[in-house]
């Protein structure tokens, strides 16, 4: 880490447990990005907690965690319902997010260390491996450490807490994506230009390579959504 950069917060690591909150988020976020759960949907502890068989307490987490992404919304003394982004607002997260992607891999190109560089592509090995099993959760899982990974090394503490907040908006749309056929194998190919960029130390290639990334995330999901 240079002098004077604030530490970054990674995502959690792959290898790390699931929690029974996280277990239940993304079983949630997937039944309301698929349509399972639509929305105007009332979401009630009670009923969810006696479904999954869990406690209140970690389905009123997880339902906390989903209003931040936008796929719940929380209304004072009236409970929780289903509220997706509309088209426009989900564009605009995509957006922003590409943007501060962009300039993540560009300062990682300039400023990662070393063994910054060694690790994020023993990430993209691992990556293409899972593309092989097929491996859409186990992929999600590493992909965030790839990204998490570009993040940190941009060595700026600052943009990669803004990136990771934004991030977790855009959280289960990102990870329905891969659902797509040939999509696990379209991600590695986009992140192969991104980790060459960075590695030859190419700012603004590795700016662009990301933007494009992203904007191709967005599609895949409108993709995947329209089938649903």
């Amino acid at each position: 880490m240079q002098p004077g950069s604030a530490p970054v917060r990674t995502l959690r690591p792959a290898t790390a447990p699931v929690t029974r909150t996280e277990a239940l988020r993304l079983q949630l976020s997937d039944a309301i990005v698929s349509g399972q759960l639509e929305p105007g949907t009332p979401l009630d502890e009670q009923e969810l907690a006696t479904r999954f068989g869990v406690s209140r307490t970690p389905v009123r987490e997880a339902i906390r965690q989903l209003s931040a992404s936008g796929l719940v919304s929380v209304r004072p003394h009236r409970g929780a319902v289903v509220a997706l982004p509309t088209p426009r607002q989900l564009n605009d997260m995509f957006e922003a997010m590409a943007e501060l992607e962009a300039l993540c891999a560009g300062l990682a190109a300039r400023n990662m260390t070393v063994p910054e560089r060694r690790a994020l592509e023993a990430l993209h090995e691992a990556l293409r491996l899972l593309v092989h099993e097929g491996d859409p959760a186990s992929y999600h899982e590493k992909n965030e450490a790839f990204h998490a990974a570009i993040y940190a090394g941009s060595h700026n503490g600052y943009l990669a807490e803004l990136t990771l907040m934004t991030r977790t908006r855009v959280a289960p749309f990102r990870r329905a994506q891969f659902r797509a056929t040939g999509r696990l194998g379209g991600s590695y190919r986009e992140h192969d230009l991104i980790v060459q960029a960075i590695l030859r130390g190419d700012q603004p290639g590795a700016q662009e390579a990301m933007r494009a990334h992203i904007g191709i995330v967005r599609d895949a999901f409108r993709s995947y959504a329209e089938t649903r």
